[in-house]
């Protein structure tokens, strides 16, 4: 949407470059949501998993910590409010269907945000309690306020003055330039950022 509303008044530069964006992000969102939630194949094997938040420099990340032979499996997941109240740990059933996809015991479908990887997340890993919070409810629909959530993405837009000054610097066009710039650049910081799962609890 940002894209196409400074499409109308780029140059041949800039729309080229718009054009290339709005390729990207469609491109990426459209594998991202594929890859997350393709049909699963098989039964699955039951798990003991735990669930997992991350942070990391500006990165905050829900992860499920699958425990198994010869080590432990992290899948980084979609924010999903039961999340929040998962007790740590908790019997699920793990699919496997190109990324690592989890089913919790209740059914509810975990989606992957990422591939798994079999080392441990970097930055500060804060397990769930073993007993459900019971301010959890609370805390889950106030996790999933739209607020909320372009609070913590918006936090990667910081470097969209930069693009917006690089770009000026390399293809010119002024100060309309640098805010489109501008703009474009942390429309796609924020998309950046929910499209990797990020987790405003």
């Amino acid at each position: 949407m940002v894209c196409g509303g400074f499409a109308v008044v780029a140059d041949a530069d800039q729309l080229s470059a718009l054009v290339v964006v709005a390729a990207a992000v469609l491109g990426v969102t459209g594998y991202t949501w594929f890859a997350a939630t393709r049909a699963l194949s098989g039964p699955g094997r039951p798990a003991t998993v735990h669930r997992v938040r991350q942070q990391h420099r500006l990165t905050s990340r829900s992860w499920i910590e699958v425990r198994e032979k010869p080590g432990s499996l992290w899948i980084p997941v979609f924010f999903d409010p039961a999340l929040i109240t998962l007790p740590t740990p908790t019997a699920a059933t793990v699919h496997d269907a190109g990324r690592r996809t989890v089913v919790v015991s209740d059914g509810r479908r975990l989606l992957p945000s990422g591939r798994a990887r079999r080392s441990e997340p970097p930055g500060r890993l804060i397990d769930n309690p073993s007993r459900p919070d019971p301010e959890g409810p609370v805390r889950a629909r106030v996790a999933v306020r739209p607020a909320r959530r372009l609070l913590l993405d918006a936090q990667f837009a910081v470097a969209a003055p930069f693009s917006g000054a690089l770009w000026v610097y390399v293809a010119g066009g002024g100060l309309p330039a640098f805010a489109g710039a501008t703009c474009v650049a942390a429309a796609v910081a924020v998309w950046w950022a929910a499209i990797r799962g990020s987790d405003p609890s």
